[in-house]
């Protein structure tokens, strides 16, 4: 499983209509699909259920027609009802235990962490991949920490798969690619470019 999960976790667009606008969120995730991306995280804070719950369906459909994956952020509700095709859960959300407990076997669970003894306790809960960050400052995230590079190398060096995220740039991917990690998430390089097509495009050169 983690090969086919590797090549549809090379790079993942994390987002909500908020982020995207002025675009809709199908024009986006088709445009930055077009450039390569694979995977559609969709993350959602201040919309009702309902409306999370609707936009996940046409989010699913809409990657299952293109061949990629639909991940929902914290709501393991929303990740079911919609049928997605898994959840991803930060340090802060539902512990990946009792959300593991609860997915189909079928389903992807990907857990946020920030060192080392976060990675190993996600993955004895059942992660399936690991998001890793943040690798750099970011706007995204008031609360982001950036990662040091010792714990870096130590959760590289558990085999998992390993999502980088936080201040990722087409600049500064060749530096992330050459760690080994599995994948990209980005939030403003795809959701701020002029052109989302070249922008994954440029994030996934050196891949």
């Amino acid at each position: 499983m983690n090969q086919i999960l590797a090549r549809l976790l090379r790079l993942t667009l994390v987002t909500g209509r908020r982020e995207a606008a002025p675009r809709s969120l199908a024009e986006l995730a088709d445009k930055s699909g077009e450039g390569g991306a694979t995977a559609l995280q969709l993350r959602e804070k201040n919309i009702t259920d309902r409306e999370y719950y609707e936009e996940a369906l046409a989010m699913r459909d809409l990657c299952r027609a293109r061949g990629r994956l639909l991940i929902i952020n914290d709501r393991l509700d929303i990740a079911l009802a919609a049928e997605a095709d898994g959840l991803h859960l930060g340090r802060n959300d539902l512990p990946a235990a009792a959300a593991a407990g609860l997915l189909p076997r079928n389903k992807i669970l990907g857990v946020s962490v920030g060192n080392a003894a976060q990675a190993r306790a996600a993955l004895a809960a059942g992660a399936d991949y690991l998001g890793v960050g943040s690798m750099f400052p970011t706007g995204s995230k008031d609360d982001a920490v950036v990662i040091n590079p010792e714990d870096i190398l130590a959760i590289l060096a558990l085999g998992a798969p390993t999502v980088a995220i936080g201040g990722l740039t087409a600049a500064r991917a060749p530096e992330v690619w050459a760690l080994g990690f599995t994948g990209l998430a980005v939030i403003s390089a795809l959701t701020q470019a002029e052109d989302p097509a070249l922008a994954a495009a440029d994030l996934l050169a050196a891949s």
